[in-house]
């Protein structure tokens, strides 16, 4: 299906790893290659931009760090971003361009898009989120199935097996999710889409779309 592929997902300029988006066609491909890519990635980056405050880690000297948020290597925190209280980055996370993590959410495995606001007490695990997209509150990607096998792809007609015991959600560029919804492992949501509050998503839901549930999903006039 082209429109879960890399290039009809995201801009590409929008993130200081564009690199790691120009070789594998779908976006669940790249979660294995984001530690390594963030230390090599790292290493580029001039000190005269950048804080270099232990191994592995890399934060603009313009964005603004609460003394209790917890980063954790490999991570990168581009300019102008905002890691708010008590948040925990536990590692391989690339924080975006004015970005915003907020309250007691967790990072994980994970590529933030520049503009991507995930704000209050959500959970982001082996994920990638697109340009300017946002959780709501409460807010999580689930990254485990139950059953602890692997994850696949699940479209209307079509399955992607993953090969990958831990996989979370991938958000276009300009996805609304509302709050407290759960996006179940290997949930894919096209650009310009809203999901409502409240909403247990799987699978992939179109670009322009408003999931309302997964038996209502309308088109959305951007």
């Amino acid at each position: 299906m082209n429109n879960i592929k890399i290039k009809n997902l995201y801009d590409a300029e929008k993130t200081i790893a564009k690199d790691l988006f120009s070789e594998d066609v779908y976006p669940w491909e790249l979660l294995s290659r984001i530690k390594e890519y963030i230390i090599e990635l790292g290493k580029t980056l001039s000190l005269d931009e950048y804080e270099h405050p232990s191994e592995d880690v890399w934060i603009s000297k313009t964005a603004k760090i609460y003394p209790s948020a917890y980063i954790g290597g490999p991570c990168i925190i581009d300019h102008e971003a905002e890691v708010r209280h008590c948040a925990f980055i536990r590692g391989s996370a690339i924080v975006g361009k004015k970005c915003v993590v907020g309250n007691s959410t967790e990072l994980k495995n994970v590529i933030l898009f520049d503009n991507v606001q995930v704000p209050h007490y959500n959970y982001v695990g082996d994920s990638i989120l697109g340009y300017k997209s946002h959780m709501g509150a409460g807010s999580i990607t689930s990254n485990v199935k139950s059953d602890k096998s692997l994850v696949k792809i699940k479209g209307s007609n079509e399955e992607f097996e993953t090969n990958i015991k831990k996989v979370g959600a991938f958000l276009a560029d300009n996805v609304e999710i509302g709050c407290n919804s759960v996006l179940c492992p290997g949930t894919i949501v096209g650009k310009d889409s809203i999901v409502y509050p409240l909403s247990r998503v799987r699978g992939i839901v179109p670009e322009r779309s408003i999931y309302k549930d997964k038996n209502d999903i309308v088109q959305r006039n951007v």
